[in-house]
């Protein structure tokens, strides 16, 4: 040690270079972050931490690596200097972002850290990736020499990784004393795995929710298929069967919750098992003790869809009317509301459902278009087109609405 240490210029000399380094690494650092930032692509947008290493840190890692080159110049390059680290929400995101990251920058290496560690072993997991300095991150005046094989680290991580990433390093990279005691060693190992375990239940909740929000977009599709063919008399309306994710029983949640109950309900009205549908979410509204009111609206309102499914256009009103008597601002079932109003010949009912849905959300497309229909049955033409020219402007421009243009035309006595 002490002829590698007499190999390197003094403490202070380094210092002093690598001090002068730091604001070119900075700036080539913010800038990589920048493109980052400007680049990434997810639908939980991640957040970012980065940081130039402190002189001290620098010199003891220097002296850790024992160059062989660290006599020929004061500034001693390491993989480090420069770290970013992409924080995700869930594990999914992970390998995400190291695909674009991989796609947005030269890739010297990739380490995943914490891969090869047992269940008995501790150790925060994470992935590096290093990247080359693309030539528009360099400052423009700056005059130091710098090595073609600099690099800047990029870190992925999710949440719970950074958290405890940052709590060992606390306890044991910065502290003189190391748990070897057992007992210590296991509590540090029982939280790794508790916070692995987190992780892994985020994502298991997250996959959840997608396969819930496919099965419930399907549906509303449907709905509105129907709706369209009902009320507009479309010829466009589409008679294949949508696709729906099929349902597994690896659930984040125990069956028969009112979460695993409203999966498997909206899944029965997806393919078709109506009678099913409607008595899941019966069992649902009739649960004891008495789901809170936002639940509440939310399955009058898919059961109310189920209703509507079975031309019960009674049943399927009553339900949307309880729906927003436990949301106050649930628009789309006013509008749902309309919808049926609209079947049912009773326009002017038609017309204040569709007003309250967009007193509460006016950019509704489909909404102003609906009541520009009904404001049409009842004759009140300048309404109709006024709402048709909101549908239209809010991007609403099909078939359907130039047909309503020329009947409004028509109306008014004007050629197209």
């Amino acid at each position: 040690m002490s002829n590698f240490v007499n190999s390197l210029p003094s403490k202070n000399n380094i210092k002093a270079t690598y001090e002068s380094y730091k604001p070119v690494l900075s700036e080539i650092m913010q800038n990589i972050e920048a493109k980052l930032k400007s680049s990434i692509n997810l639908a939980s947008k991640p957040t970012y931490k980065s940081r130039v290493k402190s002189f001290n840190s620098y010199y003891r890692k220097v002296l850790r690596l024992k160059s062989k080159e660290a006599g020929e110049s004061n500034f001693v390059e390491l993989t480090d200097m420069m770290g970013i680290r992409v924080i995700c929400a869930f594990l999914e995101d992970l390998s995400e972002v190291e695909r674009q990251v991989k796609e947005l920058f030269e890739v010297r290496e990739v380490e995943y850290k914490g891969a090869q560690q047992n269940f008995r072993e501790f150790g925060y997991e994470s992935v590096h990736v290093l990247v080359a300095i693309p030539k528009d991150c360099y400052p423009k005046n700056n005059e130091l020499p710098l090595p073609d094989s600099l690099v800047c680290e990029i870190q992925i991580r999710t949440i719970l990784q950074d958290a405890w990433a940052e709590v060992e390093h606390e306890l044991i990279y910065k502290s003189e004393f190391t748990p070897f005691d057992m007992p210590l060693r296991r509590k540090l190992a029982s939280m790794n795995a508790s916070l692995s375990l987190a992780d892994i239940i985020f994502q298991e909740i997250r996959d959840y929710q997608k396969k819930l929000q496919g099965e419930v977009e399907a549906r509303r599709e449907a709905f509105y298929e129907k709706a369209d063919e009902l009320t507009l008399n479309s010829s466009t309306s589409k008679t294949e069967v949508l696709e729906t994710k099929n349902i597994s029983r690896v659930s984040p949640y125990v069956r028969g919750t009112i979460d695993d109950m409203l999966l498997e309900a909206i899944h029965a009205h997806n393919h078709g098992e109506l009678e099913k549908a409607v008595e899941i979410y019966t069992v649902i509204l009739g649960s004891e003790p008495t789901p809170p009111a936002p639940v509440l609206s939310v399955i009058h309102k898919h059961r109310g869809m189920a209703y509507f499914a079975q031309n019960n256009y009674t049943a399927a009103l009553e339900d949307f009317e309880e729906s927003v008597k436990n949301d106050l601002n649930g628009f789309r079932s006013y509008y749902y509301i309309g919808i049926v109003q609209t079947i049912m010949n009773n326009h002017k009912e038609a017309i204040e459902a569709f007003t309250k849905s967009l007193e509460i959300n006016e950019y509704q497309s489909h909404a102003h278009f609906r009541r520009a229909i009904s404001y049409f049955k009842i004759g009140d033409f300048d309404e109709s087109l006024k709402d048709l020219t909101a549908a239209q402007s809010l991007g609403l421009n099909d078939s359907e609405t130039e047909s309503l243009h020329s009947k409004l035309m028509e109306k008014f006595g004007m050629s197209m």
